[in-house]
């Protein structure tokens, strides 16, 4: 029995440190995005009829969210609803992307991010 609960003591650790990776990656992606592409967000923002309030709320909140996902790599309580909220703005995301008719290779990020993030909550959960 000691061997068995050190084995899953293991793999929660190895999924922790996937966690971790997955926070960066979304962290960065979404500061990237927002910070060095925010001319594409504008484009996008208007293409689906949205104001520009929406969009600085959107960006904002995204923002906020990323810095509690890299404050959860020290802090893990602060993981899980961070990471629902970001994929429910993927989630979101992918709406309007089919609500325009975007071609799928822009759907791509969003989904990838949403995924995530889904990832993310799971460990956080401890469901993998």
């Amino acid at each position: 029995k000691a061997v068995i609960n050190k084995q899953k003591e293991l793999n929660q650790d190895k999924m922790t440190n996937y966690s971790i990776i997955a926070q960066v990656i979304v962290a960065l992606s979404i500061v990237y995005v927002w910070a060095f592409h925010f001319d594409n967000i504008v484009k996008e923002f208007k293409q689906y009829g949205l104001s520009d309030l929406t969009r600085s709320i959107v960006g904002s909140a995204k923002i906020a969210l990323s810095t509690l996902l890299v404050a959860g790599i020290w802090y893990s309580n602060l993981v899980l609803i961070p990471a629902l909220l970001i994929a429910f703005l993927m989630l979101s995301a992918q709406y309007f992307h089919f609500k325009v008719g975007n071609p799928w290779l822009k759907h791509i990020p969003s989904l990838l991010l949403l995924i995530l993030n889904l990832f993310i909550a799971a460990i956080s959960l401890k469901l993998i």
